[in-house]
């Protein structure tokens, strides 16, 4: 059988070179257990602590293998038919979807920008042609991507996108003791599942908005995309002050308070701040053990402003080293009670301790350029191999990335189905994994925004009458 990476280099040299660029996003390097032998199958791995990494599998190291099983999921997983509705907001092609950016990334770092296409079988083929390893979605633009270069710089614009958010792991690497950097495990996600709570809620309660997909990035994160309309044509200002609403972290590694909010708390902020209430004590005292020794209490310290308290508390913490971490909170609330009935102009630093710790951290700047490229939902992690899947917020708290279906379990499960049952040869090969429900809560997403558009047409035509 020919080489796949001379196949690979053929199909490059046919491609229009123009067209690559240099993604914003690298690559993290690779894990230095990429290349150890698997373990046992019959080993069990803690829950608790497994980590979602890069993929230890040994078939995960042989580059061929890796292009058969993307050829395998995007000949019999990707949801095209879904995926160009999602895009278009109708069932006919619309400028939604022939005017929007594609940005694939292939084998060796290759990236190529602005792809588009005017309709789903020509995408099809595009990505069966390519097989990219990474897919990013773009804006809506005054002329199609792919014509770019035959028109001036000025007509060239993005015209509309989704209002998308991107909360990553690494941002929280300052406050989660369990792991750093592209590692996480069950006991750090739980700071993706408050994110969820918070910026969902808010986006609903005080933007009005209901067509709001969150999407699990794959390896460290999530993703969300507001699909609205009105939310779809946003311009970059309005863009911008909806994440100033959202965005109450501010400072760099150098800050030590980085929240500071006013002692009567807007509406949005009371309700974030009951979830925070929540997940805080677990989450923070027991799981990251924030106040377990000396040097992350110290950080918690330094956000104190009243340096009283802060050396009163860092010595009783240091007498009293064997107490628990919730008997030094317990310390920590009685002294800033203490401290606030002394004070004429009240500081409530404890709750803003509590925000600083647990509250979403937002990419600005995904958000707010228009222009900015994220992942596609349904597209492969490059690292993990693990398809980026929907997540229902109302279920957030029960997601785990653990069990993501990646590339190796989606062909595992297809083989083990076919041997065990006399399948129907008209079953999709989806139907037969762990992706099913994923693509059904899909499918149930993009069935509610053709149907707003298919009321808004008939509106539209009835008003039209009454002329």
């Amino acid at each position: 059988m020919e080489d796949l990476s001379q196949r690979a280099q053929q199909e490059l040299e046919k491609m229009d070179l123009v067209n690559f660029f240099s993604d914003e996003e690298e690559f993290a390097p690779e894990d230095q257990h990429m290349n150890e032998e698997p373990a046992p199958e019959d080993q069990q791995m803690n829950e608790d602590f497994s980590k979602v990494n890069i993929a230890t599998e040994e078939s995960f190291n042989d580059k061929h293998n890796q292009m058969r099983l993307y050829r395998m999921f995007y000949d019999n997983f990707f949801p095209y038919k879904l995926y160009f509705h999602w895009l278009n907001y109708d069932i006919t092609p619309t400028k939604n979807f022939t005017h929007r950016e594609f940005s694939f990334t292939l084998p060796n770092d290759i990236y190529i920008r602005f792809k588009s296409f005017e309709n789903a079988e020509l995408l099809k083929k595009e990505i069966e042609r390519l097989q990219p390893i990474k897919i990013d979605i773009g804006a809506v633009y005054s002329v199609q991507p792919k014509y770019k270069k035959t028109v001036s710089e000025k007509a060239f614009k993005p015209t509309e996108k989704e209002l998308v958010f991107d909360i990553d792991m690494t941002d929280y690497d300052e406050v989660r003791t369990c792991c750093s950097g592209g590692d996480i495990c069950l006991l750090c996600w739980e700071f993706m599942t408050v994110a969820i709570k918070i910026v969902d809620q808010s986006l609903r309660e005080d933007f009005g908005f209901k067509h709001i997909m969150w999407v699990y990035s794959g390896r460290r994160g999530v993703h969300c995309w507001v699909c609205d309309e009105r939310a779809r044509k946003l311009d970059n200002d309005s863009r911008k002050a909806i994440i100033n609403f959202l965005d109450i972290i501010k400072g760099g590694a150098h800050v030590s308070r980085k929240v500071k909010l006013p002692n009567i708390l807007h509406p949005s902020l009371k309700r974030s701040f009951e979830v925070v209430k929540q997940h805080f004590n677990p989450l923070l005292i027991e799981k990251m053990g924030i106040l377990d020794n000396e040097e992350s209490w110290n950080k918690v310290l330094d956000i104190i402003p009243d340096s009283t308290v802060r050396e009163k508390l860092a010595e009783k913490w240091k007498d009293n080293y064997k107490c628990s971490a919730n008997e030094k909170w317990d310390m920590l609330v009685k002294e800033e009670e203490k401290s606030e009935k002394k004070k004429k102009f009240k500081d409530p630093f404890l709750r803003d301790i509590m925000f600083q710790y647990c509250y979403p951290r937002l990419d600005v700047k995904v958000s707010t350029n228009i222009n900015h490229l994220l992942k596609s939902p349904f597209c492969v992690h490059p690292k993990t191999l693990k398809v980026c899947v929907p997540i229902k917020p109302e279920e957030c708290e029960h997601f785990d990335p653990i069990t993501v279906p990646n590339l190796n379990t989606l062909r595992k499960e297809v083989m083990e189905f076919d041997q065990q049952q006399n399948t129907d040869a008209k079953l999709p090969d989806y139907k037969k994994t762990s992706l099913k429900p994923y693509i059904e809560y899909f499918d149930k997403f993009v069935k509610s925004l053709l149907s707003e558009t298919i009321q808004s047409k008939r509106d539209a035509a009835e008003k039209s009458m009454e002329f």
